[in-house]
């Protein structure tokens, strides 16, 4: 007993301390990885939110998007979490009673207090941005125009949320902010890859929006933005179309037929059998034709269609002036745009309309497009009605119009051809967000898209955690190592006395 008892005191690995060293470097080692990798964990995130409400000419919509609270610094990505669709018409129609326009606004906030949580009203941004429908009426009446922005303003000041103030966007906002949209949620301007072009159209007005190499901002300056995005510089070309929305295009048409004051019109863009009694005044309400509304003529006139795909196009093209251009290249009404370039998305009022023609697929060719448009147009009034009974039937009867005005401004107007007509995509979201101008204003205003490219870790997170682990493991062969002047002596038979 004497000898076992005397080998195991001569044995270094039995010693206290020994044994305390080896299980505090282990306790350490455990310690270092658990703490990495604990870390390191990525959380359950936390949101920050914005709300953008966009006052259009025909409605006003309102979309609520977030982004991870950590990354607030131009790395988080922002995503559409909720839109809301306000009942009525758009704010420029409430000139007359400014105070409607604002109490139109108020089911679509009370819906926002409860999608953003109530500890992030305060400080959520919410802005409203105006566009062609507040534009015609800051040219009718600015005063008008005014008192309607001041009592919207008024009311959204009393939400809980942090009101930014109300304006409205001028052209090239909307059409350059449309563009920073469609790529941004297509990861193109993080990854540098190649651009899509962005066409969007309103009810009043419709913007085109994209990168050319052939694009000298120096021959049109009126017409350049210029981005520098991710640490990418983008010349981009961008106009916007004052009175060619389809609503108000649809009022050029109507009164380039009834100029001379007619009792009725036969219109080949309406069905056959569509007849309705329109008023003269309520035609030519608006800047965009009120100088042309007949001197003398009847208080109404007599609106019926006889549905004609190809009389109706060759009366679209005459809301387009192609005559004059001073540039190298124009699209139309002497305003220059450069060689079309890439593929492009077409959104809003394009989508709406082409979805429900079933013609978004534009892998079809653009003679078969119009076949099958032609088609429509030709179905008699009765037959169009059976067919689409809950469709209200102010939008269904301008269907034939809308469509062949969508596809004369994209082929006579911006020059697509049978060729480049297929890269146009016809979408309403892109991963589930909705495409249009309110992301790209929201980013901008936010600052959440760097101008340089954000720092990015040196590892992933899993590669870090690796890392860790192969340095702990490390040190603990270093410790084993460090041990070394004792393995002799543990090695010898013991003694036994």
């Amino acid at each position: 007993m004497s000898g076992q008892r005397e080998m195991k005191e001569r044995n270094p690995w039995h010693t206290p301390l020994t044994i305390i060293i080896a299980v505090v470097g282990v306790i350490a080692i455990v310690a270092l990885v658990t703490v990495a990798v604990l870390q390191n964990k990525p959380l359950t995130p936390k949101y920050k939110y914005g709300i953008v409400l966009d006052a259009g000419s025909s409605h006003t919509a309102m979309y609520i998007y977030q982004w991870p609270a950590e990354k607030d610094n131009n790395t988080g990505r922002v995503e559409q979490t909720n839109s809301c669709k306000v009942k009525g018409p758009g704010i420029s129609s409430y000139a007359s009673d400014p105070k409607m326009a604002a109490q139109s606004l108020q089911v679509c906030m009370k819906e926002a207090e409860q999608y953003v949580p109530s500890e992030r009203h305060q400080e959520t941004p919410l802005y409203l941005g105006a566009t062609a429908g507040m534009r015609l009426l800051n040219i009718e009446n600015s005063a008008a125009s005014d008192q309607v922005f001041q009592a919207v303003s008024e009311s959204l000041q009393k939400s809980p949320f942090s009101f930014q103030g109300a304006r409205i966007l001028s052209g090239q906002e909307e059409g350059a902010f449309g563009w920073v949209t469609v790529n941004y949620l297509d990861d193109r301007l993080k990854q540098g890859l190649e651009t899509t072009g962005a066409l969007d159209l309103g009810g009043a007005s419709t913007q085109i929006s994209f990168i050319s190499d052939t694009f000298d901002s120096l021959e049109s300056p009126t017409n350049a933005v210029t981005f520098r995005l991710y640490g990418n510089d983008y010349n981009l070309y961008t106009h916007s179309f004052l009175c060619y929305g389809k609503d108000q295009v649809l009022r050029m048409s109507i009164a380039h037929q009834t100029k001379s004051g007619p009792g009725s019109i036969s219109d080949p863009c309406f069905h056959n059998g569509y007849n309705e009694i329109k008023n003269y005044t309520v035609v030519y309400d608006s800047p965009c034709v009120s100088a042309r509304k007949p001197t003398s003529g009847p208080a109404t006139f007599t609106h019926s269609g006889r549905g004609n795909f190809d009389q109706c196009q060759e009366l679209v093209k005459n809301v387009f002036d192609f005559t004059q251009c001073k540039y190298s290249q124009c699209s139309f009404n002497g305003v220059f745009q450069p060689t079309l370039q890439g593929p492009f998305v077409a959104f809003s009022a394009y989508f709406f309309v082409m979805d429900f023609l079933n013609l978004t697929d534009t892998s079809v060719p653009l003679e078969k497009v119009k076949e099958a448009l032609a088609g429509f147009c030709a179905t008699p009034w009765d037959t169009i009605k059976t067919r689409y009974p809950s469709v209200k039937l102010k939008y269904l009867s301008e269907y034939c119009f809308s469509g062949t005005y969508i596809l004369t401004l994209l082929t006579e107007g911006y020059n697509f051809t049978s060729e480049t007509f297929s890269n146009i995509k016809f979408i309403k979201k892109i991963k589930g967000s909705d495409a249009g101008w309110t992301l790209g204003y929201m980013l901008n205003l936010t600052n959440m898209i760097p101008a340089e490219a954000p720092d990015t870790p040196l590892l992933p997170h899993a590669g870090y955690v690796s890392v860790i682990t192969f340095i702990a493991l490390v040190l603990f062969l270093l410790f084993i190592l460090s041990l070394r002047p004792l393995w002799p002596r543990c090695s010898q038979k013991p003694q036994i006395v």
